[in-house]
């Protein structure tokens, strides 16, 4: 039984910060520490073993037990939540990937390229962190398909049953500077 930070119950789970493809943004300086070490300190205390980006994906496999994909510009998703998603996980049996509701007005395309009509926001959801897969998912890839979680996400969908978890505000997925900006000034004790 591994028992890390505040949570006492066992759980068997490998975690896996995703930082391909995020180009420098990921250790940009959060609270005066790099969001990567913040995204890692959360897999620690969710009592996860975290295992390096370049473990062979037969390793994973060989493991056997679920896989916590967390992202860096994610960087203060709680680890209440990480845990919480992983026990939806195992219960289900499906992909669970953390989500937040779309603020932004959302508008389309017409056919000729135009903004066109609103789309309702109440059908959109914001991809953020973590994404869990359950073993048998992880045995049936040949590795991920995406490092962007919301391709990722559209593609386990294709083949597997994939639910949404609403992250808390605090784990809402920062684009640029002026984002860590303000995630530091929400999440400032």
């Amino acid at each position: 039984m591994r028992v890390v930070g505040e949570y006492s119950e066992e759980h068997d789970a490998l975690g896996l910060l995703v930082e391909a493809d995020r180009g420098s943004l990921p250790f940009a300086l959060l609270h005066g520490e790099a969001l990567v070490a913040c995204a890692a300190w959360a897999l620690g205390e969710a009592g996860l073993t975290q295992v390096d980006h370049g473990t062979p994906w037969e390793a994973l496999v060989e493991a056997g037990e679920p896989l916590v994909l967390h992202d860096p510009l994610c960087p203060m998703t709680p680890a209440d939540f990480l845990v919480a998603c992983l026990e939806r996980c195992e219960a289900e049996q499906a992909v669970v990937v953390g989500t937040r509701p779309v603020t932004d007005t959302l508008k389309g395309l017409d056919p000729q390229g135009y903004v066109g009509e609103g789309v309702d926001r109440d059908t959109v959801l914001q991809v953020t962190s973590p994404v869990v897969l359950p073993p048998a998912v992880v045995a049936a890839l040949d590795g991920l398909p995406s490092t962007d979680f919301a391709t990722l996400v559209g593609v386990l969908a294709e083949r597997f049953p994939v639910v949404a978890a609403t992250a808390p505000p605090e784990g809402r997925r920062v684009a640029d500077e002026s984002d860590v900006r303000l995630l530091e000034a929400f999440t400032a004790h």
